[in-house]
């Protein structure tokens, strides 16, 4: 049996999708008029078929029936538990309590320093401030209950008072508990939920928003060779499935995000295939978040011009991703993105 997947395409943005929303000649991503589509890509594992929306009616019964159902979820309007959609993208900064991780390891370890960095990036105007006291970049080892722990909780027990949308970066259930408890309000696997056989039983019993992340393999070995049939649709699978299983265990509310995990068991081809299909996962019908902040795929296709932090090349992935409806963006750096979008804006709308 063939599967048909949709994706959206063709945005238009600010006055100019207000207006083709408006003259139903384009429907709003998620209910926002500021960034709607009038083009679809209809895909199978064989073939891409692009059409406009008006033609949708004209597809044959079995391909209409899965293009309107995806459909339906393209045009839900986006509700979550203590986020607002409104104003987008959302922030989500990243506050690494640990000393090896990639770009920022052990900056923040030290005394006040992550309670300091916290207030920055709330300052930079982050809407979600993302902790976690284990790194998950390539090549590194899993860290003990405690040693994670005692990581996170001097800093989690200062940032509550800020007052911000708190994320919690961890693969294990016991983590993921205390952190509930510490009143965290937003759990972030990037094992998507496997790491860890107790996690989904956490997730139902306190009900806690969380994001499905993907990564294939464990981070230690997640970058040898890789490997995907279609990465895109091997992904759109696994979140579909993952979904499925959740609903399966009792978990039915729909504070989720959806995140198909940059340079988590992917290589550069990977990588840039999904950033140029990201609205796929849009039809899903849960917010997406993308993470492409300071990575290795930037040196790639930077070479010469790679540098430390790399915000050239997370302001250039970003504004893309904005441009293809992604919801939440996880960075490094705040202020400069924050700075990228607030000009974007004023310039295409």
């Amino acid at each position: 049996m063939i599967k048909y997947y949709t994706k959206a395409c063709n945005f238009y943005y600010g006055s100019t999708s207000i207006e083709k929303v408006k003259s139903k000649l384009a429907i709003p991503l998620h209910g926002n008029m500021l960034i709607s589509f009038d083009t679809i890509e209809v895909i199978t594992r064989k073939e891409i078929k692009k059409i406009n929306i008006k033609k949708i009616k004209t597809l044959p019964g079995v391909i209409k029936k899965s293009v309107l159902r995806d459909i339906s979820q393209l045009k839900k309007k986006k509700y979550f538990k203590g986020l607002k959609f409104s104003n987008l993208p959302i922030l989500m900064g990243v506050l690494n309590l640990t000393p090896n991780s990639f770009s920022d390891g052990g900056k923040y370890t030290y005394q006040n320093s992550g309670e300091k960095h916290a207030k920055k990036l709330v300052n930079d105007g982050c809407g979600i401030l993302d902790i976690g006291g284990e790194a998950t970049n390539p090549g590194s080892s899993e860290v003990g209950l405690d040693k994670e722990w005692k990581r996170i909780f001097p800093t989690l027990s200062k940032i509550k008072k800020l007052k911000i949308f708190i994320s919690l970066d961890t693969r294990k259930s016991e983590i993921m508990e205390k952190g509930i408890k510490n009143k965290v309000n937003l759990i972030n696997d990037v094992s998507g939920l496997e790491h860890d056989l107790s996690t989904v039983k956490i997730l139902k019993k306190t009900n806690v928003p969380f994001v499905i992340h993907h990564m294939q393999g464990n981070p230690k070995t997640m970058q040898k060779n890789p490997k995907y049939n279609n990465v895109v649709l091997d992904i759109y699978d696994f979140f579909e499935k993952k979904l499925k299983y959740i609903r399966s265990k009792g978990i039915k509310h729909k504070n989720i995000i959806l995140d198909p995990g940059i340079g988590f068991g992917k290589n550069l081809k990977h990588n840039i295939t999904l950033l140029r299909n990201i609205s796929i996962f849009h039809s899903l019908g849960f917010p997406v978040m993308l993470g492409t902040s300071r990575k290795r795929f930037i040196k790639d296709l930077s070479g010469l011009n790679d540098s430390k932090e790399r915000i050239g090349g997370t302001i250039s992935s970003s504004l893309f991703a904005i441009m293809q409806g992604v919801q939440i963006l996880r960075v490094h750096d705040v202020n400069e993105v924050n700075q990228s979008i607030k000009v974007f804006n004023s310039l295409k709308f």
